[in-house]
Protein backbone atom coordinates (compact mmCIF):
# COMPACT_ATOMS: atom_id res chain seq x y z
CA UNK A 1 0.00 0.00 0.00
CA UNK A 2 0.82 3.54 -1.09
CA UNK A 3 1.69 5.56 2.24
CA UNK A 4 -0.67 9.00 1.22
CA UNK A 5 1.47 11.37 2.93
CA UNK A 6 5.10 10.72 1.05
CA UNK A 7 2.66 9.42 -2.22
CA UNK A 8 6.24 6.74 -2.61
CA UNK A 9 6.05 3.53 -4.68
CA UNK A 10 4.14 2.75 -7.52
CA UNK A 11 1.80 5.62 -8.09
CA UNK A 12 -0.61 3.96 -10.65
CA UNK A 13 -1.32 1.89 -7.33
CA UNK A 14 -3.58 4.68 -6.05
CA UNK A 15 -5.56 4.37 -8.87
CA UNK A 16 -6.49 0.90 -7.91
CA UNK A 17 -9.41 -0.39 -5.59
CA UNK A 18 -7.99 -3.81 -4.66
CA UNK A 19 -10.01 -5.36 -1.77
CA UNK A 20 -12.48 -2.27 -1.19
CA UNK A 21 -16.07 -2.83 -1.58
CA UNK A 22 -17.94 -1.12 -4.05
CA UNK A 23 -21.84 -0.24 -4.74
CA UNK A 24 -23.38 1.79 -7.69
CA UNK A 25 -26.25 2.68 -7.48
CA UNK A 26 -28.46 2.88 -11.29
CA UNK A 27 -25.35 0.51 -12.10
CA UNK A 28 -27.24 -1.99 -14.50
CA UNK A 29 -27.22 -0.17 -17.59
CA UNK A 30 -25.20 3.71 -19.37
CA UNK A 31 -22.56 5.33 -16.80
CA UNK A 32 -23.70 2.94 -13.95
CA UNK A 33 -22.57 -0.13 -16.11
CA UNK A 34 -19.28 1.18 -17.60
CA UNK A 35 -18.73 2.15 -14.09
CA UNK A 36 -19.43 -0.99 -12.15
CA UNK A 37 -17.03 -2.52 -15.13
CA UNK A 38 -14.16 -0.55 -14.19
CA UNK A 39 -13.99 -0.81 -11.13
CA UNK A 40 -13.70 -4.32 -10.70
CA UNK A 41 -10.95 -4.19 -13.43
CA UNK A 42 -9.49 -1.95 -10.95
CA UNK A 43 -9.74 -4.99 -8.27
CA UNK A 44 -12.85 -3.79 -6.30
CA UNK A 45 -15.79 -6.06 -4.97
CA UNK A 46 -18.55 -4.59 -6.96
CA UNK A 47 -22.72 -4.79 -6.09
CA UNK A 48 -24.77 -3.18 -9.09
CA UNK A 49 -27.67 -2.01 -7.23
CA UNK A 50 -30.79 -1.04 -9.83
CA UNK A 51 -34.49 -0.74 -9.39
CA UNK A 52 -34.37 -3.28 -12.39
CA UNK A 53 -33.10 -6.52 -10.46
CA UNK A 54 -33.00 -8.92 -13.74
CA UNK A 55 -31.04 -6.20 -15.32
CA UNK A 56 -28.60 -5.28 -12.35
CA UNK A 57 -28.22 -9.52 -12.82
CA UNK A 58 -27.38 -9.82 -16.12
CA UNK A 59 -24.86 -6.51 -16.18
CA UNK A 60 -23.01 -8.34 -12.99
CA UNK A 61 -22.78 -11.20 -15.09
CA UNK A 62 -21.42 -9.87 -17.91
CA UNK A 63 -18.43 -7.88 -16.14
CA UNK A 64 -17.63 -11.04 -13.85
CA UNK A 65 -15.05 -11.51 -11.65
CA UNK A 66 -16.25 -10.36 -7.93
CA UNK A 67 -19.04 -8.17 -9.45
CA UNK A 68 -22.55 -8.76 -8.06
CA UNK A 69 -26.55 -7.51 -8.07
CA UNK A 70 -28.94 -6.36 -5.62
CA UNK A 71 -32.43 -5.33 -6.98
CA UNK A 72 -32.77 -1.50 -4.78
CA UNK A 73 -35.20 1.36 -5.16
CA UNK A 74 -32.60 4.08 -3.68
CA UNK A 75 -36.10 6.43 -3.25
CA UNK A 76 -37.66 3.74 -0.50
CA UNK A 77 -36.16 4.16 2.64
CA UNK A 78 -36.44 0.79 3.89
CA UNK A 79 -35.22 -0.85 0.80
CA UNK A 80 -32.10 1.14 1.03
CA UNK A 81 -31.95 0.11 4.52
CA UNK A 82 -31.90 -3.36 4.10
CA UNK A 83 -30.03 -3.56 1.15
CA UNK A 84 -27.15 -1.80 2.78
CA UNK A 85 -27.12 -3.86 5.29
CA UNK A 86 -27.54 -7.25 3.81
CA UNK A 87 -24.29 -5.88 1.58
CA UNK A 88 -21.68 -4.47 4.45
CA UNK A 89 -23.24 -8.15 6.78
CA UNK A 90 -22.05 -10.03 3.56
CA UNK A 91 -18.77 -8.23 2.67
CA UNK A 92 -18.11 -7.14 6.22
CA UNK A 93 -17.96 -2.99 5.11
CA UNK A 94 -18.97 -0.74 2.30
CA UNK A 95 -15.88 1.18 1.30
CA UNK A 96 -16.99 3.42 -2.06
CA UNK A 97 -20.81 4.03 -2.80
CA UNK A 98 -21.16 5.61 -6.88
CA UNK A 99 -24.86 7.48 -6.24
CA UNK A 100 -25.54 7.06 -9.95
CA UNK A 101 -29.26 6.31 -10.03
CA UNK A 102 -31.17 9.35 -11.83
CA UNK A 103 -34.35 10.03 -14.03
CA UNK A 104 -35.46 12.18 -16.20
CA UNK A 105 -39.17 13.69 -17.20
CA UNK A 106 -38.66 15.90 -19.77
CA UNK A 107 -41.62 18.67 -19.49
CA UNK A 108 -41.74 22.48 -19.93
CA UNK A 109 -42.14 24.16 -15.73
CA UNK A 110 -45.91 24.71 -17.04
CA UNK A 111 -46.34 20.96 -18.21
CA UNK A 112 -44.38 19.66 -14.75
CA UNK A 113 -47.05 17.96 -12.92
CA UNK A 114 -46.24 17.77 -9.34
CA UNK A 115 -46.30 14.13 -9.21
CA UNK A 116 -43.97 14.18 -12.13
CA UNK A 117 -41.77 17.09 -10.05
CA UNK A 118 -41.92 14.88 -7.20
CA UNK A 119 -40.67 11.31 -8.88
CA UNK A 120 -37.83 13.26 -10.06
CA UNK A 121 -36.77 14.60 -6.36
CA UNK A 122 -37.50 11.16 -4.87
CA UNK A 123 -34.55 9.66 -7.21
CA UNK A 124 -32.27 12.30 -8.24
CA UNK A 125 -31.57 14.59 -4.76
CA UNK A 126 -33.71 12.01 -2.00
CA UNK A 127 -32.33 8.94 -3.17
CA UNK A 128 -28.90 10.09 -3.37
CA UNK A 129 -29.24 11.16 0.25
CA UNK A 130 -30.67 7.29 1.28
CA UNK A 131 -28.08 6.05 -0.18
CA UNK A 132 -25.26 8.37 0.79
CA UNK A 133 -26.79 8.63 4.70
CA UNK A 134 -26.85 5.02 4.74
CA UNK A 135 -23.67 3.45 2.80
CA UNK A 136 -21.88 5.61 5.26
CA UNK A 137 -23.42 3.96 8.38
CA UNK A 138 -21.27 0.93 7.06
CA UNK A 139 -18.14 2.58 6.01
CA UNK A 140 -14.76 1.62 8.63
CA UNK A 141 -13.18 4.35 10.86
CA UNK A 142 -10.76 4.98 8.22
CA UNK A 143 -13.07 6.33 5.67
CA UNK A 144 -14.72 6.10 2.49
CA UNK A 145 -15.56 7.90 -0.60
CA UNK A 146 -18.62 8.67 -1.95
CA UNK A 147 -18.98 9.76 -5.73
CA UNK A 148 -22.05 10.99 -7.39
CA UNK A 149 -23.15 12.17 -10.45
CA UNK A 150 -24.14 15.55 -10.88
CA UNK A 151 -24.51 17.07 -14.58
CA UNK A 152 -23.41 19.99 -16.58
CA UNK A 153 -26.87 20.74 -16.14
CA UNK A 154 -26.07 21.31 -12.41
CA UNK A 155 -24.87 24.42 -13.58
CA UNK A 156 -26.58 25.47 -16.56
CA UNK A 157 -30.36 26.54 -17.21
CA UNK A 158 -30.05 24.66 -20.41
CA UNK A 159 -32.07 26.03 -22.70
CA UNK A 160 -32.55 23.51 -25.87
CA UNK A 161 -35.29 21.67 -24.52
CA UNK A 162 -37.85 21.86 -21.68
CA UNK A 163 -36.09 19.66 -18.47
CA UNK A 164 -36.84 21.83 -14.68
CA UNK A 165 -36.92 19.02 -13.02
CA UNK A 166 -33.84 17.01 -13.65
CA UNK A 167 -31.86 20.27 -13.67
CA UNK A 168 -33.02 21.68 -10.60
CA UNK A 169 -32.16 17.93 -8.82
CA UNK A 170 -28.61 18.01 -10.07
CA UNK A 171 -28.17 21.65 -9.11
CA UNK A 172 -29.40 20.76 -5.62
CA UNK A 173 -27.34 17.52 -5.56
CA UNK A 174 -23.87 19.45 -5.99
CA UNK A 175 -24.70 21.51 -2.81
CA UNK A 176 -25.55 18.23 -1.71
CA UNK A 177 -21.85 16.88 -2.46
CA UNK A 178 -20.49 20.10 -0.87
CA UNK A 179 -22.37 19.21 2.61
CA UNK A 180 -21.47 15.62 3.46
CA UNK A 181 -18.20 16.42 2.22
CA UNK A 182 -17.69 19.32 4.94
CA UNK A 183 -20.13 17.07 7.29
CA UNK A 184 -18.15 14.09 6.48
CA UNK A 185 -14.36 15.54 6.29
CA UNK A 186 -13.41 14.54 9.99
CA UNK A 187 -14.61 10.89 9.71
CA UNK A 188 -12.44 10.61 6.37
CA UNK A 189 -15.01 10.38 4.32
CA UNK A 190 -14.79 12.19 0.82
CA UNK A 191 -17.48 13.29 -1.40
CA UNK A 192 -17.24 14.25 -4.66
CA UNK A 193 -19.41 14.30 -7.64
CA UNK A 194 -18.92 13.72 -11.73
CA UNK A 195 -20.75 16.17 -13.74
CA UNK A 196 -21.01 14.79 -17.24
CA UNK A 197 -22.16 16.51 -20.62
CA UNK A 198 -24.56 14.55 -22.72
CA UNK A 199 -23.55 10.66 -22.97
CA UNK A 200 -24.23 8.34 -25.64
CA UNK A 201 -26.41 6.63 -23.75
CA UNK A 202 -29.85 5.19 -23.95
CA UNK A 203 -30.71 7.43 -20.65
CA UNK A 204 -31.13 10.23 -23.60
CA UNK A 205 -32.08 8.21 -26.43
CA UNK A 206 -34.86 10.65 -27.47
CA UNK A 207 -31.97 13.30 -27.85
CA UNK A 208 -29.71 10.90 -29.66
CA UNK A 209 -32.97 9.73 -31.80
CA UNK A 210 -33.19 13.82 -33.15
CA UNK A 211 -30.61 14.79 -35.44
CA UNK A 212 -30.67 18.21 -36.14
CA UNK A 213 -30.98 18.53 -32.23
CA UNK A 214 -27.63 16.44 -31.15
CA UNK A 215 -25.70 18.61 -34.54
CA UNK A 216 -26.58 21.17 -32.00
CA UNK A 217 -25.27 19.82 -29.03
CA UNK A 218 -22.51 18.89 -30.46
CA UNK A 219 -21.42 22.72 -31.81
CA UNK A 220 -22.29 23.77 -28.22
CA UNK A 221 -19.26 21.42 -27.09
CA UNK A 222 -15.91 22.80 -27.85
CA UNK A 223 -14.60 19.39 -28.34
CA UNK A 224 -17.21 18.77 -30.79
CA UNK A 225 -18.71 15.60 -29.50
CA UNK A 226 -20.74 14.00 -26.74
CA UNK A 227 -19.20 11.82 -23.77
CA UNK A 228 -19.30 8.27 -23.69
CA UNK A 229 -19.79 6.16 -20.57
CA UNK A 230 -16.36 5.24 -20.40
CA UNK A 231 -15.00 8.49 -20.44
CA UNK A 232 -17.32 9.66 -17.26
CA UNK A 233 -16.22 6.00 -15.58
CA UNK A 234 -12.43 6.83 -15.54
CA UNK A 235 -13.67 10.29 -13.57
CA UNK A 236 -15.32 8.41 -10.83
CA UNK A 237 -12.37 5.80 -10.78
CA UNK A 238 -10.36 8.54 -9.88
CA UNK A 239 -12.69 10.12 -7.06
CA UNK A 240 -13.56 6.99 -5.66
CA UNK A 241 -9.46 5.82 -5.12
CA UNK A 242 -7.16 6.81 -3.07
CA UNK A 243 -5.27 8.76 -6.00
CA UNK A 244 -7.75 11.63 -4.70
CA UNK A 245 -7.24 11.20 -0.99
CA UNK A 246 -7.15 15.25 -0.42
CA UNK A 247 -10.33 15.67 -2.92
CA UNK A 248 -13.33 16.57 -1.42
CA UNK A 249 -15.99 18.41 -1.71
CA UNK A 250 -15.53 18.61 -5.72
CA UNK A 251 -17.63 18.48 -8.65
CA UNK A 252 -15.29 17.18 -11.41
CA UNK A 253 -16.63 18.28 -15.02
CA UNK A 254 -16.49 15.53 -17.87
CA UNK A 255 -17.88 17.73 -20.28
CA UNK A 256 -15.30 18.57 -23.28
CA UNK A 257 -15.14 22.01 -22.50
CA UNK A 258 -18.92 22.71 -22.49
CA UNK A 259 -18.67 24.93 -18.49
CA UNK A 260 -15.22 26.74 -19.89
CA UNK A 261 -17.50 28.62 -22.00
Amino acid sequence: MVDKASGAGDPLERFRLDDKVVCITGGAAGIGAATAGLMTAAGATVVVLDRDGATAEATAAAIGGACAARAMDVANETDVTEGFAAIAERYGRIDVLVANAGINIRRTAMECSLDDWNAVLQVNLTGVFLTARTAARHMPERGGAVVTTASIMSFSGGGLYPNIAYMTTKGALVNLTRALAVEWAERGIRVNAVAPTWTRTAFIQPLLDNTELMGRLEAMTPMRRLAEPEEVAHAMLFLASDAASMVTGHTLAVDGGFLAQ
